[in-house]
């Protein structure tokens, strides 16, 4: 059993990996967009205040994850293994190789939502009842599919708006120099609130192997201990690094169609799509709540196009954006519900 977990282990790095390469489009797109440095320097900046992330946050997110999505009860290897790689399956395999932005966290969400309910169907979900259902981090979770981007690009125009306004008398040029300052700072920003998001999925699923672990019964009690699931400072460290050296190999052909394709920016758009997307990643993580940073910085970045002119945003490539979110529930939950079936009955 202990080699499964290790090898499961392995996955989730590798899930946290991928998460961090195809979400360095996210952390760099509009400061590549603007220029105001190399794709290279973007990702090398992105990947380094992805770990930063370690300072600032507790773990709200990788115990929902870890408590908040399947019943403990129900937890096993093979549930968490199956998860992982409809996953990864879905986010790497099918989307990230097309170029699209996908939302590596929900479909981290839908693998677990589909391996739980073949194991033990809906009893096996902490989805409340009747109104209880309401209150879940399912529930929210799922919600937050929908107003993620929306929160996004409302605060994305707001904020642009207010930029501009401050920034009216001044010449063009002066301000084109001043945001290009910002923007490293609001850019720094959203990469930590990238790491302080992401990599606390991986904590909560390692959290999740560990449990399943039943030869070494102190880790047990302690990952669970009074109810609450705890998370060693080594799963941490380790999702962490991990989730920066992801974004440290890039995703560029991902970047070219979130930081070059959705709409044109100056310098003083990408600090204000960025800084909205700090603020929306930073709100959410504090409540526990697992959101995507592609939803988060394509809806502001929309936002922040809106302000110069609707048709400023390429529409069609948001639409498939847009499709692409809808999709990725249901499809990493069928994809890792037939994997947990083939792998709980032939291994």
């Amino acid at each position: 059993m202990l080699t499964i977990v290790f090898i499961t282990i392995l996955a989730a790095l590798t899930f946290d990996f991928v998460n961090g390469m195809n979400d360095a489009a996210n952390s760099i797109a509009t400061i590549v967009s603007t220029r105001i440095l190399t794709p290279r320097m973007a990702v090398i900046w992105a990947a380094f205040f992805n770990f930063v992330a370690l300072f600032i946050f507790g773990v709200p997110v990788a115990k929902t994850i870890g408590s908040d999505i399947v019943h403990k009860e129900f937890i096993s290897v093979y549930l968490v293994l199956a998860a992982l790689l409809g996953a990864i399956i879905w986010a790497y395999f099918f989307c990230a190789r097309l170029g699209i932005p996908v939302s590596s966290s929900h479909s981290l969400i839908g693998g677990l939502i589909g391996a739980g309910l073949v194991k033990g169907g809906f009893s096996a979900l902490v989805v409340g009842s009747g109104m209880g259902f309401f209150k879940t981090k399912i529930f929210i979770t799922m919600l937050f599919i929908g107003l993620a981007p929306i929160i996004g690009l409302l605060l994305g125009y707001f904020i642009m708006v207010i930029t501009l306004w401050v920034a009216k008398n001044f010449n063009a040029q002066k301000v084109d120099k001043i945001f290009r300052v910002g923007q490293l700072l609001s850019s720094a920003s959203f990469s930590i609130g990238h790491g302080g998001n992401d990599a606390q999925k991986t904590m909560g699923i390692i959290a999740m192997l560990l449990y399943t672990s039943k030869e070494i019964p102190f880790v047990r009690d302690y990952l669970y201990s009074y109810n609450d699931l705890q998370i060693p400072l080594w799963v941490e460290v380790l999702a962490l690094s991990v989730i920066s050296l992801g974004t440290l190999a890039g995703g560029m052909k991902i970047v070219k169609t979130m930081g070059m394709k959705l709409t044109h920016l100056k310098p003083i758009g990408g600090f204000s799509a960025e800084t909205a997307g700090a603020v929306t990643l930073f709100s959410a993580t504090a409540m526990g709540i697992p959101v995507s940073t592609t939803q988060t910085i394509a809806g502001a970045i929309m936002g922040v196009g809106t302000t110069r002119r609707f048709s400023a945003v390429r529409w069609g490539i948001a639409g498939n954006i847009i499709t692409t979110w809808v999709l990725t529930i249901p499809a990493s939950a069928a994809i890792a519900a037939l994997l947990y079936f083939i792998i709980s009955k032939f291994i």
